[in-house]
């Protein structure tokens, strides 16, 4: 347990915890304020919260996390699957007490390929700048026209409905490769 303490506050996850918390509650306030369900609510709160968990996934010293005589693949996996966990059940948990901004599995499928995104932003650019990449997939997609297309699909799959077999493979596609990535390289120096 000594380890998991130490390695919790070492990464900054009280303070990420908090922030996931805090704006997925504001998120969540701000729609039933409105009174309508909105997706593009339920995204910014999963970019959000995948942006803020974005800083743990790199540690004090690159080297010393390098040199250590640990196996990190599996704690890192770990690492970037809790995130996905926590913040995916923060949305899920609270659209309980209201009108739910996305079903079920499309908040499952976003989280787990936004997490993946940081996970790759982690091991690509560093844990302090992998927060851009699910903001700028984020933004990017804003832009991208909602029809039929296959690659509409797959560039605009945070929006995409629930069952659209493009999105869900984009969205496998970056979890299960930024996971995989981040696990075995670790954080960029």
């Amino acid at each position: 347990m000594r380890w998991f303490v130490l390695y919790a506050r070492s990464r900054g996850v009280p303070l990420a915890l908090a922030a996931i918390l805090l704006s997925t509650t504001a998120f969540w306030a701000l729609a039933t304020l409105d009174g309508a369900p909105d997706q593009a609510l339920s995204v910014l709160v999963l970019v959000a919260g995948t942006a803020f968990a974005a800083a743990g996934l790199a540690g004090q010293d690159v080297a010393l996390d390098r040199i250590a005589a640990i196996r990190w693949p599996p704690r890192r996996a770990a690492h970037v699957l809790a995130i996905a966990v926590v913040v995916g059940s923060a949305l899920l948990f609270l659209q309980n007490w209201g009108d739910p901004l996305s079903p079920a599995g499309v908040v499952l499928r976003d989280t787990f390929g936004l997490t993946g995104l940081t996970a790759l932003g982690a091991a690509l650019c560093g844990g302090q700048y992998a927060w851009t990449f699910p903001i700028g997939w984020f933004a990017f997609s804003l832009g991208v026209p909602m029809d039929t297309e296959v690659l509409s699909q797959v560039a605009g799959w945070l929006w995409q409905p629930p069952g659209t077999p493009a999105a869900t493979a984009a969205a496998l596609v970056l979890g299960i490769g930024g996971t995989l990535v981040y696990a075995a390289c670790g954080n960029r120096r």
